[in-house]
């Protein structure tokens, strides 16, 4: 049956579940979501496994195991999270096989404790690539300063990598090009290009929750108009630079040997304040070769409701500057904006990640 989301991957946009759990997995309901939902991928964090390891049953004969092994809880964590990672990508490989490699990817954080250190990073993501050994696998590696050098190791030594927490369009420029560097040099190593994926996970609601409480500050009637403008407005422009960037010379090169575009990934997108629409970052956000990853939550509420109308991001450049310009000019420093949502990004990752090691650590008994 034809629905929103079906109609939304008519128009180009991939499909992916914000979510994974081992109950998810065991009962099937990846699989159902997969042939009812138009999912094709799968993305994860540290604040989605603390809550999974939270709920039921279903890890504790590996936490029991791991707990007799003796295993120190970073190590525990890493066993229970892969073997998740590795039970999806086998669900999705079917959808890798039949796109040839574009669909069917699941994705796998490094420790959000690395964000500010490239040697560690590079180290986690081969480390992590290896123990899930999955060709449709991605590791997340955020989009800091520290970060742009890994992303492009990684890339190149044939790593397929999900750049995550990416809010500016500065930053999201020196994304690409990092990842253009690591196609280069992984030409130049002799890896097959075809084989490399990325996706750049540019963070849509955090950028309207945040603008939206500096124009309440302001308070005059203009600045509270502009709410709820921002995310969608800065998304679309990152589409536009997205378009410009993959038209240089010396990617044309690089896709004459097989190279595929990193694609833009929406993430962040259920909503937050519930004066929006439950499914604006979804209809708002439709471009050809794009992901929008979900929580369960949206994904539901845009196979009921959902409007999609077509592309509603190409041709909306002008008013999304005009936006992004009347923000600026009721007082509000976007620039700040950005830095403020990268710093407070790596920090509750990082949170999350302590309570997952807090988590783990009580259930191998209190030690390690």
């Amino acid at each position: 049956m034809t629905n929103p989301l079906t109609e939304l991957s008519g128009q180009g946009v991939a499909v992916w579940l914000d979510d994974i759990s081992r109950d998810r997995l065991r009962t099937g309901n990846l699989q159902d979501l997969i042939e009812t939902r138009s999912v094709v991928g799968v993305t994860s964090n540290p604040t989605i496994f603390e809550k999974a390891l939270g709920e039921g049953d279903a890890y504790d004969a590996q936490l029991r195991d791991l707990a007799a092994r003796g295993v120190s809880v970073d190590e525990a964590v890493r066993f229970l999270t892969g073997y998740d990672i590795r039970w999806a990508a086998d669900v999705l490989r079917p959808l890798y096989e039949r796109s040839n490699g574009v669909g069917g990817r699941v994705s796998l954080e490094v420790d959000p404790r690395l964000a500010h250190d490239t040697e560690r990073t590079v180290a986690e993501a081969r480390a992590l690539w290896w123990m899930v050994d999955r060709p449709n696998l991605m590791i997340k590696i955020p989009a800091t300063v520290e970060g742009l050098p890994a992303i492009t190791r990684a890339i190149s030594e044939g790593i397929s990598v999900n750049v995550t927490l990416i809010f500016s369009l500065e930053r999201y420029r020196a994304v690409m090009q990092a990842f253009q560097d690591g196609l280069a040099r992984a030409r130049e190593n002799g890896l097959d290009l075809t084989k490399i994926h990325s996706v750049a996970s540019f963070f849509v609601s955090r950028v309207d929750s945040e603008v939206d409480k500096r124009l309440d500050a302001v308070g005059t009637p203009e600045a509270k108009a502009l709410k709820g403008k921002a995310a969608i407005a800065n998304a679309r422009l990152a589409y536009q630079a997205y378009e410009e960037f993959f038209a240089n010379d010396a990617w044309r090169v690089l896709e004459s040997a097989g190279a595929r575009r990193q694609r833009p990934l929406w993430a962040s997108t259920g909503v937050k304040d519930p004066a929006y629409p439950d499914t604006r970052y979804v209809d708002e956000l439709v471009a050809p070769d794009t992901v929008n990853t979900m929580p369960e939550a949206t994904l539901e509420a845009v196979a009921d409701h959902g409007r999609i109308t077509g592309d509603t991001v190409r041709g909306e450049y002008a008013s999304a500057r005009a936006d992004m310009d009347a923000i600026e000019a009721a007082g509000v420093d976007f620039a700040d904006v950005l830095r403020l949502l990268e710093d407070d990004g790596v920090a509750k990752f990082e949170k999350s990640w302590e309570q997952l090691l807090d988590r783990v650590r009580s259930a191998l008994g209190g030690s390690a």
